[in-house]
Order: structure tokens, then C-alpha cells, then sequence
């Protein structure tokens, strides 16, 4: 039977207001009674390993005790990142520790940074918990220096490390580095000038880490599940052909949802055409179709467009320093409804780009690893979800058998400030190449050490 997509019935909010970020004693007791059957839904029973601990227990260590100012750089591949290393951080590292004869100076934790679009769309539990575990929004595509005044005391102050994404957004995939923003050194640069301007020794330290799931006999039986219901979307006979080939299977599915986003956009499919060129081709279509129908120019990079698209669709459906409706006329209030609506439909093709920048990988083979595998698959279907209209909130995750966490070497910014002074822009460029090699290092490390 025919279950059409469930669309929202979207109308025009008051602003999402966040109070200000502090750390609850109280919070973090219920998160540790609460936090266990919260991970068990996101990862089942699945252990988590540290590995190159010495490098991520010194860093915390130094920063904890006031030796170091910290900033953890984490990959944001899978979506959940966040939420497991602020359950590692703050219940799992201690132990650790404990186990190579250290103690920490304090309770460790992280305060994360994330996008001000997280706060709308988590929900009131998800904010409450994000505030009062000290997280802070900040903006992407508009001037906050209210947001950025709050991450560089965070940092000048101490006493935790502070913790976000270099990619600056989920990318999709675990063995690759499809892009770094370079918000991070930036801001590290910045905090260390502002530390020896203060006349302190305290170094600014950049700690890459990255977050490797691995898979067992159960994950290779979801994956197969998963397949089978992409299959049943597209429209594929039977159970989508089980004598086909692994990578005949992939093929067929990623090729249906792409023609059909071609027929969406009015492109004429080329099958001489590489994929990522096609794929290209719809990416640069939705992002001017939602250009067009909010009648703005397309300035800047794709990702600024994107994000820019997508800030000024949620100034509609939550309305920047609208603490209320109720006194609204009537009239004007069913015009802002409308405008939400409006801006609801827009950003489903703001999120076909969003995901599409990052699906333009190679189809895996029946040898390609069992990781690997799921993830495309993961991401064939998140294809049609967007497709469909939804969003990342909608992502089907195979919960994995083992968590692997992999630091490397921080980046010591304080050390860089002589050539920062000299020449801003290289010294921006080379601090990013390093930050690039590191998560390269994390995952060959990974990779090597699960073959072994």
C-alpha cells in the first residue's frame, strides 16, 4: 500500500531564544541516568575504543589543570559525533586515564560549538540539554558577536576544552576529508594572540579527532535490509534482484534516484555523462531553483549560498525577535504562515544539496570494506530521502558493532604566531594542511590497525 511522505504542517514560530550557556552539576548527574538508554539507541551495545590515548588523555590533562588552552577539532562524518564524545568526555575518559596512572584537575568535559539551525529543529529536551551542558550556537551565515565573544572567553577562560567541527556540517563519509572550513585555525589563532597579548605561556592547542565505526555479522544483515527498502522506493521487482551482483544492485539504485532528479530539474540525462558530472548538474539546479523562488542572487561559493539559503529560510519559519504571536493580527499572521510554508519547501532542495556535494564517491564492490559498504548504502538511501524531501533528521543509521575514537598529535597555534604575524593567509593555509594530514593519519591509523 501506497505511504506518501509525511509533510509537516508548517507555520510561523516565535524566535528559538537559548539561555546562556553554563555547565549543571544537576544536568550532567541526569545525563548519566539518562544517557545510557540514549546510547544504547543510537549504538545498541556497541564498546568504544581509544586508541593513541596518550595523545588525547595529555591534551585534556594540560588543559584541565590550566597548562593549555584546548580546542578538540572532531570529524562530523556520521551526525551523532556530539553526542558520544560528550558521553566519553564526561563518564568513559576518567577511566582511561585512571588506567595510565593519571588523574585529571577537574571532571572532564567539552563545550561544543554548533549551528544556531541545530536549536530549531532538535526540539525543547535537545536545547535544554545542549544549554546546560555549556554548548553554544553560533551563526553561520550571519554576523554574531554575541556568539563569538561567548567561544573566545570560552577558550580564554577555560577550564574545558572547546569543541567543534572543522567541516562544518556531517560530511558523510569516515575513510575521506571532502572538505575543512577554516573557522577552526582562525579562531585558534585569534584565542593564541589574544593569550600572548595577555602576557600568558599557555599555548593554544588544536587536537584532530576522529570517530571510525566498524561493523559485525548484524551490520551486514541491516545493510542488506536497508538496500532491499531502497530497492522497494525505486520500484525495483521483487526483492530488487538478488542475483544481481553487489555493485549492479548499488548501480540500478543510485542511477533511478538520479534520473528521476534530472526529470525533477528538467535536465536531460546523459548517460555518457560521468556521474559526478551529473550529479553536479542537479546540485547547481536545485541550488538556483531555491535561489529563484526566494528571488535572490547566487553570490559567493556553493556552501555560502547554501548556508545562506538556509538562514533565511529559518528567519521565516522562526522569526528573528518575535517572542510572541498571540497579539499578531490575523491577517498578517496567516501571510507570515504562508512565508514558512513557503520556506519549508524551499529548503528541501537547500538539503538535496546539501547531501548531494558529498555523494559524489565511487560505487564500493562485494570486496570494498564492510564499513565502507554500509556507509554507501547509508547514503544511497539518505538519496532518496532528499529526494522524497527529507532531511538529515530522517537518516537511516546501522548501529555499529565497535567505536573507534583516534586522536592525533595537536597542532600547537601558539608556536605558529611568528609566521602567523608575518603572513596571516599561509600560515592559515599551512595550520589547515596539517589539520588535513592529521585526520588522514587517523584514518590510515584505523585502517591499518583493523586489518592487522
Amino acid at each position: 500500500m501506497y505511504k506518501p511522505y509525511k509533510i509537516p504542517a508548517i507555520t510561523a514560530a516565535p524566535d528559538v531564544r537559548m539561555p546562556e550557556p553554563q555547565v549543571s552539576k544537576f544536568v550532567v548527574f541526569l545525563l548519566w541516568i539518562l544517557g545510557r538508554f540514549y546510547y544504547f539507541i543510537l549504538y545498541g551495545t556497541a564498546r568504544i575504543f581509544l586508541r593513541g590515548d596518550e595523545r588525547l588523555i595529555d591534551s585534556f590533562r594540560r588543559a584541565l589543570a590550566g597548562e593549555s588552552r584546548c580546542i578538540v577539532a572532531f570529524r562530523h562524518a556520521n551526525g551523532t559525533e556530539p553526542q558520544l564524545l560528550t558521553w566519553f568526555f564526561l563518564f568513559l575518559l576518567k577511566g582511561f586515564a585512571a588506567k595510565r596512572g593519571i588523574r585529571f584537575a577537574r571532571r572532564p568535559h567539552a563545550l561544543f560549538v554548533y549551528g544556531y539551525e541545530v536549536a530549531r529543529w532538535s526540539g525543547g529536551v535537545t536545547r535544554f540539554f545542549m544549554s546546560h551542558l555549556g554548548a553554544m550556537p553560533v551563526y553561520h551565515a550571519k554576523m554574531d558577536n554575541h556568539g563569538m565573544s561567548r567561544i573566545y572567553n570560552a577558550i580564554l577562560e577555560g577550564p574545558y576544552p572547546l569543541a567543534l567541527a572543522p567541516e562544518g556540517q556531517v560530511s558523510y563519509t569516515m575513510d575521506a576529508v571532502p572538505r575543512l572550513e577554516p573557522g577552526v585555525i582562525r579562531i585558534g589563532f585569534t584565542a593564541a594572540e589574544r593569550l600572548a597579548g595577555k602576557g600568558s605561556n599557555c599555548p593554544l592547542e588544536i587536537l584532530p579527532v576522529s570517530i571510525h565505526f566498524r561493523y559485525g555479522k548484524r551490520g551486514k544483515a541491516a545493510m542488506e535490509r536497508l538496500l532491499q527498502k531502497v530497492e522497494k522506493l525505486i520500484g525495483l521487482p521483487g526483492r530488487g534482484g538478488e542475483e544481481l551482483p553487489f555493485i549492479d544492485r548499488l548501480r540500478l539504485c543510485r542511477e533511478g534516484i538520479l534520473e528521476l532528479n534530472e526529470s525533477r530539474y528538467r535536465l536531460k540525462s546523459d548517460a555518457s555523462l560521468a556521474w559526478e558530472e551529473r550529479l553536479n548538474r542537479v546540485i547547481n539546479a536545485a541550488l538556483e531553483t531555491a535561489e529563484r523562488m526566494l528571488d535572490i542572487k547566487g553570490e559567493g561559493d556553493l556552501f555560502s549560498r547554501m548556508y545562506r539559503l538556509r538562514q533565511i529560510c529559518w528567519d521565516r519559519i522562526y522569526l528573528p525577535g518575535v517572542e510572541s504571536l498571540e497579539a499578531m493580527p490575523r491577517l498578517e499572521r496567516s501571510l507570515k504562515d504562508l512565508r514558512a510554508g513557503e520556506a519549508w519547501y524551499i529548503t528541501r532542495h537547500q538539503e538535496m544539496v546539501d547531501f548531494c556535494w558529498y555523494f559524489r564517491v565511487p560505487l564500493p564492490t562485494e570486496e570494498t570494506a564492510l564499513h565502507n559498504r554500509i556507509e554507501f548504502v547509508q547514503n544511497l538511501w539518505d538519496f532518496a530521502n532528499r529526494t522524497m524531501g527529507g532531511a538529515f533528521a530522517d537518516r537511516k543509521s546501522i548501529i555499529p558493532r565497535k567505536i573507534i575514537i583516534q586522536p592525533a598529535g595537536v597542532i600547537n597555534l601558539s608556536a605558529r604566531l611568528p609566521a602567523y604575524r608575518e603572513d596571516k593567509k599561509t600560515a592559515i593555509d599551512t595550520a589547515m594542511a596539517d589539520l588535513e594530514k592529521a585526520y588522514q593519519y587517523c584514518i590510515n591509523e584505523v585502517n591499518k590497525a583493523e586489518r592487522g
